[in-house]
């Protein structure tokens, strides 16, 4: 029975993601604004996460299994695929490039501001 209630604590907010997603004039995947809805209310505390850890934990680890309808879409259509091979591997290879390097300058503005407040609250110390 828990897992029943877990499940439908994912499903709702999957539900609420795609509806706000039919709605919204903006095109945002309904499944992106369902995730950002649950995290939301795990982060205010209006939704605990032991009411959809155990569920959460099993669909993560079974991940793999949601990845095979789009393996078959891809072998199904792969005379499609075949003849533009080449421009998918240099969007692949761009995109991961302009990635890391916008991860890159995040994590160190994060960590510069992180050392500046731990060096701020060590010169207070010592004062």
């Amino acid at each position: 029975m828990r897992q029943l209630k877990q499940l439908f604590w994912i499903f709702l907010f999957s539900f609420l993601g795609d509806y706000l997603s039919l709605i919204s004039p903006v095109a945002v995947p309904g499944s992106v604004i369902g995730m950002v809805l649950m995290f939301a209310a795990l982060r205010f505390k209006w939704l605990k996460l032991n009411q959809v850890d155990e569920v959460g934990n099993w669909l993560t680890d079974n991940m793999a299994i949601f990845f095979v309808p789009a393996g078959v879409g891809l072998m199904t259509n792969f005379s499609i695929l075949g003849d533009i091979w080449w421009q998918l591997l240099v969007t692949i290879a761009v995109t991961t490039i302009l990635m890391i390097a916008f991860v890159a300058v995040i994590v160190q503005y994060l960590k510069r501001k992180s050392d500046k407040k731990n060096n701020q609250a060590s010169v207070k110390e010592s004062v």
